[in-house]
């Protein structure tokens, strides 16, 4: 589902793919060849949200911000795992946000970063560029070594493989 809120109507190019489960609301916009899959909940009611090109949010995620205060920021080619929570937070360039995660209000995630699934990044956290955190609350473990960040790109581009499939079925 595709809605306006209080007159703000979502922006999706045609080259993004919008699963018809996912519920854009409000405030939303989307660059060119972003993804947003089965069941995703995109909230742009209270602050904006937007999506970077070639970034991919994946099954049963939820973006929502804090009122006056914090947006959600995506930025390109970044990876949004199943079932994330991405809460008033910015995800720079590049990055990989792991299944079951959740990112809290004034975080900041930064260019080319791993964040292992089922990580909780408290708010006002701020990751380094090229870093790995885990845990609950989530922890720096290490900077990323040479290729891992043609791992972030991968996931990226096998999504923009999956979009370019979908939307020849529609």
């Amino acid at each position: 589902m595709i809605r306006s809120f209080k007159g703000v109507r979502p922006t999706i190019p045609a080259s993004c793919y919008v699963d018809d489960s996912a519920q854009i609301i409000g405030d939303v916009v989307l660059a060119e060849h972003a993804s947003i899959w089965m069941n995703a909940v995109l909230r742009g009611d209270v602050h904006e949200i937007r999506i970077g090109s070639n970034s991919n949010v994946q099954d049963n995620s939820v973006l929502h911000g804090m009122k006056q205060q914090f947006g959600v920021y995506i930025g390109d080619y970044v990876t949004v795992g199943h079932s994330v929570t991405l809460h008033g937070c910015i995800v720079e360039d590049r990055c990989l946000i792991g299944m079951g995660s959740i990112i809290l209000n004034g975080a900041r995630i930064g260019a080319g970063s791993i964040v292992a699934a089922g990580t909780l990044i408290p708010e006002k956290t701020v990751v380094e560029p090229g870093s790995l955190w885990m845990g609950s609350p989530g922890k720096f473990r290490r900077k990323l070594a040479a290729g891992e960040d043609e791992t972030i790109l991968r996931y990226a581009r096998n999504y923009l493989g999956y979009k370019e499939q979908y939307l020849k079925e529609r």
